[in-house]
């Protein structure tokens, strides 16, 4: 047992190891994803009406022209992919349903057409995805029609794809009053509220155009955006004080019943999980009746999750398999004999834990991949003279001096989040003060320590350490001052949410920085530290051997990636967590972020290193210094969700679910910032690595606009 566990700690040994990962992990990932391969899974893209979808085809053995099934069209959320609809895909397709999992436009490997203008982009890829994959699916001979042509065909989407599901439907029924048949026979949403579709057509108007069709919705009680009462609804107290209502309940409000069929007036008390026998009412156009009133079937499920909580569920993948097999009673296909397998059969969740065995082979791949491409000649130039750690605190004073630097420098991007992510100007009003303070406080130093120069060598130090302050204080100005112009949305920066991230990280580093030099200069000098003892070469060969080498390990990594892909049919991902394969899009997109990354991740090795190497634990410290204020905001943030039914700021809901991925990137940042710099002792390789990987891994994680224009 002791030679192996020295074997991985050699990088051969780990590097075999984490193949080993990626191998067993994609493989076994791979099996369940085709239900042990009984369901053919394979990448289609096809042109639609307002650009090029792709999509994951789930295609069960024996179902083709032949023997068509009933076709469920199932999509993702803002920021997401295809591939976070594992649950209902695998299990929807192992009972014998053809599924087709898609990437909306402008997400994943799916593209607009035409140019969207800046301010205009989320009046795009939500309203039309899911009807235009509808369309494209009742085109083809595997699908199931009734003999007037009616094709058995469901939609349901998360989030903004659940409004994607509600407005495919009404858009079906406009449609088959002129084509004399339906696309879609079926629908139900998760994780959406009528508040975005309502932009196209009133409630009324959408659930009139349901009609016959069974249609049901999952409303999560501690979901972070949807499903809450409307002003009129609020009682006095609940208007006075936020949150009074521990959890929603929208089989109890009025959208809610509406849904439901019972209108304000009826007493009866809507139940969750039954269906109900809805008199849709009159489908109107332009005030006129179009198409009587039909009769259809309605239903809310009502789990105890949050938003994101729904895409990782047994219990809302079981509702949606209880849902289908209600819905599509009686027209499935004689072949799907697994139709009936009950809800609580479920093996998706094995997917995603063997997607994740992979992912951890991936990230333990980097580290000794590196190292061994460190032993090649020019790589090797990477490798600079030993850097001795820094001293430790002397005394009390400095000891408290650093463990309030630590706790300030984990808490404050956190304190700081909400108004940087979000750019709110009245903080960062306050925020443009405090830098001018310090910028005058730096400059003052910087006097007074020039000025005593010649009297004490010691002040020398002050005067330079003061006017480094000075021009990190500027620069912290200008972010705070002219925010909206760092990473507007623009053909540019064509990312909205990565454009958040990239303000904050830059902010962030701002901050670090400042209080590592403010401690080099006025604390740690006295202490013998040198500015060489922080690990920043200035050795340009060792700069360039240390980009090359970051380049070819990540590309190695991803090499990996694309093969297992190809492969197995899978990535590397664990719930919103993903590292997936990206198009020519999404690496020109990576290059333009990867300088505001690097000075992020760059000023993150130089302060993890100088903080965290002589100290006991230091790997755990790094990882707090990174993502210990994150964490605890985020349990600040859904602790006031689960207590009170809203959370501690109910604005951030977008930011906070951001910070499911950005918290393990970060995690695994820190990490690499400590393990990468004992193999060359400088900062430059771990924050090359860190920028590259985990940009590419950003961008191909998120919604982005390729054709914006101003």
């Amino acid at each position: 047992m002791k030679n192996l566990s020295n074997l991985f700690k050699k990088p051969t040994g780990l590097l075999a190891l984490s193949l080993v990962l990626i191998l067993l992990g994609s493989w076994l990932a791979g099996m369940f994803n085709t239900s042990f391969y009984k369901v053919n899974v394979k990448e289609i893209s096809f042109k639609a009406d307002h650009g090029t979808l792709n999509g994951l085809l789930y295609m069960p053995k024996g179902a083709g022209p032949d023997d068509p099934r009933p076709v469920i069209v199932t999509t993702h959320g803002y920021l997401n992919t295809k591939e976070m609809q594992d649950a209902p895909a695998i299990e929807m397709s192992r009972r014998g349903y053809i599924v087709l999992a898609l990437d909306m436009y402008d997400h994943g490997d799916s593209r607009w057409d035409g140019d969207i203008k800046v301010g205009e982009q989320f009046s795009t890829f939500w309203i039309y995805s899911q009807f235009d994959a509808a369309k494209y699916m009742y085109d083809q001979p595997y699908t199931k029609k009734d003999a007037d042509g009616n094709a058995y065909l469901a939609v349901s989407g998360h989030s903004m794809g659940g409004f994607s599901t509600l407005l495919a439907m009404y858009m079906d029924e406009m449609n088959s009053l002129q084509a004399g048949h339906r696309m879609i026979y079926t629908g139900i949403s998760v994780g959406s509220d009528y508040s975005y579709a309502a932009a196209v057509a009133p409630q009324d108007q959408l659930t009139a155009a349901y009609g016959s069709r069974t249609v049901g919705m999952i409303a999560g009680h501690y979901d972070e955006f949807f499903f809450n009462k409307s002003d009129e609804e609020k009682s006095a107290e609940e208007k006075a004080v936020a949150g009074t209502v521990m959890r929603k309940d929208f089989v109890k409000t009025l959208s809610g019943r509406a849904f439901l069929g019972l209108g304000a007036d009826n007493p009866e008390q809507a139940q969750q999980g039954q269906y109900y026998s809805v008199d849709a009412g009159d489908l109107k156009v332009e005030d006129q009746v179009a198409r009587p009133s039909q009769t259809g079937e309605r239903i809310i499920y009502t789990p105890n999750q949050t938003h994101p909580w729904n895409h990782f569920s047994p219990e809302t993948t079981g509702y949606l398999i209880d849902f289908y097999a209600h819905a599509f009673e009686g027209v499935t296909s004689p072949s799907q004999t697994d139709a009936g397998l009950s809800s609580g059969n479920q093996i998706w969740w094995l997917k995603e834990a063997f997607n994740f065995v992979a992912m951890i082979g991936f990230f333990l791949l980097i580290v000794p991949m590196s190292a061994l491409l460190l032993r090649l000649p020019f790589l090797n130039r990477a490798v600079t003279n030993v850097t001795a750690p820094l001293a430790k605190p002397l005394g009390g004073g400095q000891k408290a001096a650093y463990w309030i630097a630590v706790a300030f420098s984990a808490l404050i991007p956190a304190i700081l989040f909400p108004t940087l992510m979000d750019k709110q100007p009245g903080g960062l009003h306050t925020l443009t003060i405090v830098a001018i303070v310090l910028l005058a406080l730096s400059v003052a130093a910087a006097v007074i320590g020039f000025a005593r120069s010649g009297s004490s060598p010691a002040m020398r130090h002050v005067g330079i350490g003061g006017l480094i302050l000075a021009v990190v204080s500027a620069v912290m100005w200008v972010l705070f001052a002219k925010a909206d112009g760092i990473a507007p949305l623009s053909p540019f920066f064509n990312e909205p949410t990565t454009n958040q991230i990239v303000y904050w990280a830059l902010v962030s580093a701002s901050i670090t920085a400042f209080v590592t030099f403010a401690f080099y200069y006025f604390n740690k000098k006295r202490s013998g530290a040198s500015f060489a003892d922080y690990g920043i070469s200035l050795k340009p060969m060792a700069i360039v051997a240390s980009l090359c080498t970051a380049v070819i390990a990540v590309a190695i990594g991803y090499l990996l990636l694309f093969a297992v892909q190809a492969i197995f049919g899978t990535d590397f991902r664990i719930w919103t967590f993903a590292v997936r394969t990206f198009t020519f899009e999404h690496f020109v997109t990576g290059l333009r972020y990867m300088p505001l990354f690097l000075i992020y991740y760059f000023v993150s090795a130089v302060a993890l290193n100088a903080d965290t190497r002589s100290r006991k634990g230091g790997y755990w410290l790094a990882i707090f210094l990174n993502v210990g204020g994150l964490i605890l905001w985020l349990i600040a943030q859904y602790g006031f969700d689960f207590a009170r039914g809203v959370a501690l700021y109910p604005a951030q809901a977008l930011n906070g679910i951001l910070l499911f991925a950005l918290v393990p990137v970060l995690v695994i940042a820190a990490v690499y910032a400590r393990k990468l710099f004992e193999k060359t002792n400088n900062v430059w390789l771990p924050a090359f690595v860190n920028t590259i990987l985990f940009t590419l891994v950003t961008v191909a994680n998120t919604v982005m606009f390729w054709n914006l224009v101003p």
